[in-house]
C-alpha cells in the first residue's frame, strides 16, 4: 500500500508536551468500527466501565533506560561531538545505536562519552566505545570499554532520557520526565522509548479494574529507537522494521489462553503489547511462550489472531503505528476517528490522550 494513504493533517498545538495529572484523567476515545461515525468520548479512569468482567489487559513491563549519550570523537588535532542513541543490546559490552552525525566517525575509531550540562558543556567520563560496524541511516555497532552491570551503571550515570523528537525538539528533558516517561508497570530495563499507552494507569485505576473482574497480565517488549524513525519508503512493502526483543513467559501464556477459553477478551495496552502477542500467536489464536526478537510489521490486510481490543495513544501521520491501528479497526474508520479527535481537542503522541479500539468486521475497510 502507498504510504500516502496513511497521511493526515495534524495541527502543531495538538502535540502534548506534558502528561495530564493524574494520569488516568486523560481522555480516551472509544472506537467501534460498526459505529464509525458515532465515537464515544470518555476518560481513562472510566476504563472498568468500558470493558467486561473476565477481560484481561496485557501491559508491557519494559523500563526506559537513559539511552541518549553525548560524546566526542578525537582524531589527531581534530574533534567532533557525537550523539549516540542506543537501541539494541547485542552482548554485555556491545550495543547497536544511531549516531549523529555518523559521517564524523570511521570504523575502528573511539568515542569518549560524558555528561552534557544544561549549558551545553560536555564533561567527559571514563566511558569509551569503539565503532565496529556502520550501517544505513546512521546505525552503528559500538563496543564499549565496560561490560555488564558496570556498563549499565555508567549509562545510567551519564545517559539522558530519550524523549521523542517531537518533544525533545521543543523543550529539554527535565526531572519531571524521569518519572513521567515511565509506566506504572515499568520493571525490566531495556527500552529506549516508553510503551506510552501504559502511561495512563494509576494504582487507583488498577484497583478499580481488579474489583470489576478485569485481570492484568505482563509481557516484555524492549521498545527500540526504530519507533522514532520516519517511513522513507513510498510503499509499505519496501519498509524494513527494526527488530525488538520480546518475552512472554509460559505462565503468562497460560494465563492469557485460560482467560480467552473462559470467554474473556485479550485487551492489549499499547501497540508494543499487541505486536508481541501477535508474534507469539499460533494460527488458531493460541498464545505460545515467546523469547526472541520480533520485527513484525502490521498493515491493513493482516489477520489478527491474539488481540480482541487495543488501548493506544494517537500516532503520527504515515507512521507504522497508524498503519497498525488502521489494520485493526479499518483505515477509513481510523481516519474518521482521528479527524474527530483533532476537532475535539484530543492531545496526541507520547504524553497525549488515549483511544480504545475494537476490531473491524470482515468486509469493512
Amino acid at each position: 500500500m502507498h504510504v500516502s494513504l496513511f497521511d493526515f493533517d495534524l495541527p502543531e498545538d495538538r502535540i502534548a508536551l506534558r502528561p495530564v495529572a493524574p494520569r488516568d484523567a486523560a481522555r480516551i476515545l472509544v472506537v467501534r468500527p460498526e459505529n464509525a461515525l458515532r465515537f464515544d468520548d470518555r476518560i481513562v479512569r472510566e476504563l472498568p466501565d468500558l470493558l467486561q468482567p473476565g477481560d484481561i489487559l496485557v501491559a508491557n513491563d519494559t523500563r526506559v533506560i537513559p539511552a541518549r549519550l553525548f560524546g566526542v570523537r578525537v582524531r589527531g588535532e581534530s574533534a567532533a561531538r557525537i550523539e549516540a542513541m542506543l537501541h539494541q543490546r547485542v552482548s554485555g559490552e556491545r550495543w547497536r545505536a544511531f549516531l549523529r552525525p555518523a559521517k564524523k566517525v570511521d570504523i575502528g575509531e573511539r568515542i569518549r562519552f560524558g555528561d552534557a550540562s544544561a549549558g551545553g558543556a560536555l564533561h567527559l567520563a571514563s566511558l569509551e566505545a569503539e565503532l565496529i560496524e556502520k550501517g544505513e541511516g546512521g546505525e552503528a555497532l559500538l563496543q564499549f570499554s565496560l561490560t555488564g552491570p558496570a556498563l549499565d551503571e555508567a549509562i545510567a550515570r551519564i545517559g539522558h532520557l530519550p524523549l521523542p523528537p517531537y518533544i525533545a525538539g521543543k523543550r529539554p528533558e527535565d526531572e519531571h520526565d524521569r518519572k513521567d516517561y515511565q509506566t506504572l508497570f515499568a520493571e525490566k530495563e531495556g527500552a529506549v522509548a516508553a510503551p506510552t499507552a501504559g502511561l495512563h494507569f494509576t494504582p487507583e485505576l488498577m484497583e478499580r479494574l481488579a474489583k470489576a473482574g478485569i485481570e492484568t497480565a505482563r509481557v516484555t517488549l524492549h521498545v527500540g529507537a526504530g519507533t522514532f524513525l520516519p517511513m522513507k519508503a513510498e510503499d509499505t512493502r519496501d519498509h524494513i522494521m527494526h527488530a525488538e526483543w520480546g518475552d512472554i513467559t509460559p505462565e503468562t501464556a497460560a494465563q492469557l489462553n485460560a482467560a480467552r477459553a473462559r470467554g474473556g477478551r485479550i485487551v492489549a495496552i499499547g501497540t508494543t503489547s499487541m505486536r508481541l502477542l501477535e508474534s507469539a500467536a499460533a494460527d488458531d489464536g493460541t498464545i505460545k511462550p515467546f523469547a526472541a526478537a520480533t520485527d513484525i510489521f502490521i498493515t491493513p490486510g493482516y489477520r489478527f489472531k491474539a488481540v480482541d481490543a487495543l488501548m493506544t495513544n494517537f500516532h503520527l501521520p504515515k507512521s507504522t503505528l497508524f498503519m497498525l491501528v488502521s489494520a485493526f479497526s479499518g483505515l477509513d474508520c481510523m481516519k474518521a476517528a482521528y479527524a474527530h479527535a483533532i476537532a475535539q481537542g484530543y492531545r496526541f503522541y507520547s504524553y497525549g490522550d488515549a483511544s480504545l479500539l475494537f476490531p473491524k468486521r470482515e468486509g469493512n475497510s
